[in-house]
């Protein structure tokens, strides 16, 4: 499978107050593929948070200006400046490979596929290209996940092990080829992207596991293919706090009897409310790991 070419891309900034964010965690999912958020300094001193979206097509401004207006309503603060600014083409597989350096953690190591496989005694190599999906592991929600999948592994060798597992919102399918290197288990990588399901597909031809990752393109717990895969003794979410928390009732009715849920993209202050909605499903917390003000939760059945 060829790479795709360099195309054009928009972005979506705005920011906002430190206090208001939990209006804005979401606003611009419905306009992007992928979304980052950072703090950076304010025009008044302090500190604000930065939201930018990356979209394969043009969003529409009036859209975008609208949703901000509506959340900054909720939270009740003057409606922010929305910027959408068309990027230059892009090669971003090349932009990856120059800017994404390995990364160690525990028995990983994650690595580009333009650099030599490691060859060192009890590490786990994995080759990723994020390109045009979201997921090198250098995001501290990704590295959370990471951090709590070789803990799993460790303990889980005198314990039961995983048979089937389900990375959902895959973005380039590292969390799915990670659980692949440390169980011989059969996954199911699945995105709403399209690209994202592309990209995670070829990663796992990079690393031989195309034949135990399977990928699908999918939108939450209600498609086909994930509820014909389950029930899933591992499923892992990395994506933002509200999606996880509407997620809450089917990720613990496709999770298996005695399974575990890694979950991640939630920030510190909005923690208790995603333990919140899991609490109500029956699951409870074993390990909370956090990374940059990113949160990663590991639960279970009470």
């Amino acid at each position: 499978m060829k790479p795709p070419s360099p195309r054009q891309t928009w972005r979506i900034d705005l920011q906002v107050p430190h206090h208001a964010f939990g209006a804005f965690v979401d606003v611009l999912d419905p306009f992007a593929q992928a979304v980052s958020i950072s703090e950076a300094p304010g025009p008044a001193g302090g500190l604000v948070w930065h939201i930018q979206g990356y979209a394969a097509r043009e969003p529409d401004r009036g859209a975008v200006a609208a949703a901000a207006a509506l959340a900054a309503l909720a939270a009740a603060i003057p409606a922010p400046a929305t910027e959408v600014v068309e990027l230059a083409a892009v090669d971003w597989l090349a932009q990856n490979r120059h800017s994404f350096k390995p990364i160690r953690l525990g028995r990983l190591l994650i690595h580009g596929s333009h650099l030599p496989a490691p060859t060192l005694a009890g590490v786990l190599a994995l080759k990723i290209d994020a390109a045009t999906a979201f997921g090198s592991g250098e995001h501290g929600s990704t590295r959370g996940c990471l951090t709590a999948l070789d803990g799993l592994a460790r303990r889980q060798r005198a314990g039961h092990g995983v048979a089937r597992a389900l990375d959902m919102g895959c973005g380039s399918g590292v969390l799915a080829l990670t659980i692949a290197r440390l169980w011989p288990a059969r996954v199911l990588a699945v995105d709403l992207d399209p690209e994202s399901v592309r990209v995670a597909a070829e990663n796992a031809r990079l690393n031989g596991l195309a034949s135990r990752v399977r990928t699908c393109a999918g939108d939450g717990f209600a498609g086909r293919c994930v509820r014909a895969g389950g029930p899933y003794d591992l499923i892992a979410a990395n994506i933002l706090a509200r999606p996880l928390i509407a997620m809450a009732p089917g990720l613990a009715r496709a999770l298996a009897r005695a399974g575990t849920a890694v979950l991640s993209g939630l920030l510190a202050e909005q923690e208790q409310a995603v333990r919140a909605a899991y609490r109500m499903q029956g699951l409870r917390l074993v390990r909370r790991i956090a990374v940059d003000g990113w949160h990663t939760l590991v639960l279970r059945r009470s």
